[in-house]
């Protein structure tokens, strides 16, 4: 490839008038540009540059930046330029030097041919503009970013661009005949229901502030519906996001406060809906099967405002309602981001509720599949291997690539091997089941005034000791992350370049039996083997065992790069040395 060059131009309507373009290519080659003042930038690829210029010019919302950068390079294609200017959105954005003004008006992370080769150099073009004071932060640390991670401008593969169309166009169909609808959008871990929903209410939101087709740069599905007749129908809608999982929460809060159209307040707890005066237009629910039944919650205030919500929403108390039907009682539209397979606690939706939800919206062409693995570069099948070992499966060994998966018999060995990985690329972080006890707990009495390094550690395993996530919130970014484990209620959610799972002795495996169960005398998640006495419902050790394997299955799935696993039950540990490869033998050889 030829190297790249960056015309950078004054953006101003005389200068764009007469700027010479002895070469040509800023009038007749596919080029993508950047134009910026001090405080926001906005992001397009087109095949006559100063023509765009000029058009950006006569609209009002951009009419206030200052400078024009057009970056060229002679083997750019349209296809190369669409990706180019996909990562630079989402670079900007993630990397907040400045506000991203674009419409989220469909970005497809499409293949073609060289693709390797141009991302490459994309990366060669972003050391350039950080070096011109274009970026505050490094690459590495804005890929790893949660804004990156969890960005609306995140650039869809086909399946969930397909689901944001359909959405919409549902949505328009049943606003326009009045029908009130629940929606499911189901997939795997990895495949980005959040991402989608994430990416739906910025498309929204952007609809809604649109002007009509000026604003949509890519000329994609999405970009029809800023088309006349969809910002009108669109324009006063009241839309939230309810999150359910306190961490991702505010890290999607935080995200939010980034993006123009979206507030942090739109990000929401099922309480927030459910005590709100003024109803919802579209309600968009990620893990949706973690909303709660009527079950024992945290404190007495909020069993009393369960009751009390029941009461005010439906004029009764009964122990069937979840916080599901607050949801969908207290919203014209409901959309629901759900697996089925990630419920973790008894207190989640009954899988008979979520199997009901799922059932209705099929019948009602409002169900919405995703199936590409976005997060696990090893693929789909390594996800259902995982599930198909845990579940006392014996699966064939799926072709995982160069994917790091290695089970260890040296716990000492998988922290070692963890920190080489963060330094190496950042994000690799040990989480384990909830096999021990919180001793360190940071809300028992007195704890936070003793300082972190001299708290009680909570795990003890082979002379090596580690306290659990001392951070409720962001944890995977925080401080002291790597030199604890992370439970599942602060890495549900989240993607990890490299995870070390600890498999406790919750699961254990019986050679006589020849099956993996579940020991309740060693699990230490009180919420967790809670029975539900208000309903009158006692779980077995089976109904739990779903639940920890579940566990399990999120945890042995974070991992973007790489998982490593070490299992506490000596059975278990040889049982899963047949489906897992051993880190002695593909260390020492190299691999």
């Amino acid at each position: 490839m030829t190297s790249f060059e960056i015309e950078e131009l004054p953006f101003d309507s005389l200068a764009l008038r007469d700027y010479p373009d002895p070469s040509g290519k800023l009038s007749n080659w596919p080029a993508v540009y950047a134009i910026n003042d001090k405080n926001d930038i906005y992001v397009g690829e087109t095949g006559n540059a100063l023509l765009r210029m000029s058009q950006h010019k006569r609209d009002p919302k951009k009419q206030h930046l200052e400078v024009a950068r057009i970056l060229l390079d002679d083997s750019f294609h349209r296809s190369a330029c669409y990706d180019l200017e996909s990562l630079l959105i989402q670079w900007f954005y993630s990397d907040g030097e400045y506000t991203v003004i674009n419409a989220n008006d469909g970005h497809r992370n499409a293949d073609y041919a060289g693709r390797p080769s141009f991302q490459l150099r994309f990366r060669e073009i972003f050391e350039e503009l950080r070096a011109r004071g274009l970026f505050r932060h490094s690459l590495r640390n804005i890929e790893n970013s949660d804004f990156f991670k969890l960005s609306p401008f995140k650039a869809l593969v086909p399946d969930q661009e397909r689901a944001i169309v359909d959405i919409l166009q549902a949505l328009f169909d049943d606003i326009e005949n009045g029908r009130s609808t629940t929606s499911v959008v189901a997939g795997e871990p990895g495949t980005g229901k959040t991402v989608v929903g994430i990416s739906l209410i910025k498309t929204l939101r952007d609809i809604q502030a649109s002007r009509g087709v000026d604003d949509a740069e890519q000329g994609g599905p999405i970009s029809d519906f800023f088309a006349q007749g969809y910002p009108e129908l669109f324009a006063d809608l009241r839309v939230g996001m309810v999150v359910p999982q306190q961490s991702l929460r505010a890290s999607i809060a935080r995200v939010f406060g980034r993006a123009p159209g979206l507030k942090p307040e739109m990000v929401l707890t099922a309480w927030d809906v459910g005590n709100a005066t003024q109803p919802f237009d579209v309600l968009v629910v990620d893990e949706a099967h973690r909303l709660n039944q009527r079950a024992s919650q945290s404190s007495g205030v909020l069993n009393k405002s369960f009751a009390d919500i029941n009461t005010r929403l439906f004029g009764e108390d009964s122990l069937e309602y979840t916080q599901l039907d607050w949801i969908r009682a207290q919203s014209k539209h409901t959309i629901l981001l759900m697996d089925a397979a990630q419920s973790v606690r008894p207190a989640d939706l009954p899988p008979e509720v979520v199997g009901e939800v799922i059932g209705e919206a099929k019948v009602s062409h409002h169900f919405f599949p995703l199936k590409t693995q976005m997060r696990v570069k090893a693929g789909t099948d390594y996800v259902r291997y995982i599930r198909d070992v845990l579940g006392d499966g014996a699966p064939e060994h799926p072709d995982l690539g160069d994917y790091e998966f290695m089970l260890f018999d040296d716990i000492g060995a998988m922290e070692q091997l963890i920190r080489e990985r963060d330094r190496e690329h950042g994000l690799a972080r040990l989480a384990a089941g909830y096999a021990w006890s919180w001793e360190s707990d940071p809300k028992k009495k007195g704890m936070k005034q003793i300082p972190l390094r001299k708290r009680p550690f909570d795990i003890s395993l082979d002379g090596h000791k580690w306290r659990w996530n001392s951070a409720e919130k962001d944890w995977i970014t925080s401080p002291d992350a790597l030199n604890e484990v992370g439970s599942i209620h602060t890495v549900q959610g989240y993607d990890l370049n490299y995870a070390g799972v600890i498999i406790g002795r919750d699961l254990r495996f019986d050679t006589q039996t020849g099956r993996i169960y579940f020991d309740r005398s060693e699990y230490r998640d009180k919420k967790g083997i809670q029975n539900n006495r208000k309903r009158g419902i006692v779980y077995t050790d089976a109904e739990i065992e779903r639940y920890v394997k579940n566990i399990y299955a999120v945890l042995l799935t974070r991992g973007i790069r790489g998982t490593y696993v070490y299992v506490c039950d000596e059975p278990l540990r040889e049982h899963l040395r047949t489906f897992i490869p051993s880190a002695s033998v593909l260390l020492n050889s190299g691999s």
